[in-house]
């Protein structure tokens, strides 16, 4: 097995930093894409993609999409930290938006989907520290009840992707 670094500029724009494993990109990339997103190159290990807009994700990757632990940061200041796949929001997470909703529990599919906790600031639209608590259906609350244990799972699993994006 041969690991070189390298870097290497696609016709589209996209620009890739980081190591190569056997001439393929490997861990610790780092890529930048300033048109759109292309992944004619399966992008596998730990990464940073950068889009156009300002996106950014710091995480893992598999077969080019983002799949495992992940930071996914938005132009706005919104954020999830939290598990991906497939390159979606699946399984347990925090996401907080850039006006200071959060919620932290489970998604499926890039939705709030099952338990969790969502809650507004201060002066956010249901008033000032709304607090929903229970099982989600497609960013619905559907029941009420303690989802402790989906929060402590979102927790940990937004700190593993914290460390990763370090």
């Amino acid at each position: 097995m041969t690991l070189t670094r390298g870097s290497f500029s696609y016709s589209n724009g996209e620009e890739y930093h980081g190591e190569w494993k056997e001439g393929k990109t490997h861990l610790l990339a780092h890529l930048s894409i300033l048109h759109h997103c292309c992944f004619k190159c399966l992008r596998h290990g730990l990464g940073q993609l950068t889009f156009s807009d300002g996106t950014c994700y710091t995480g893992q990757f598999e077969n080019g999409l983002f799949n495992g632990c992940g930071v996914l940061v938005f132009p706005d200041g919104s954020r999830y930290e939290g598990e991906f796949v497939q390159g979606k929001f699946q399984g347990a997470g925090i996401f907080t938006r850039f006006d200071g909703m959060r919620f932290e529990g489970e998604f499926k599919s890039g939705c709030v989907d099952g338990y969790g906790v969502l809650a507004f600031p201060d002066g956010g639209p249901c008033g000032g520290g709304t607090i929903h608590e229970g099982l989600f259906e497609t960013n619905e609350l559907m029941r009420r009840e303690n989802s402790q244990g989906a929060v402590q799972r979102a927790q940990a699993a937004a700190a593993k992707a914290r460390a990763l994006a370090m």
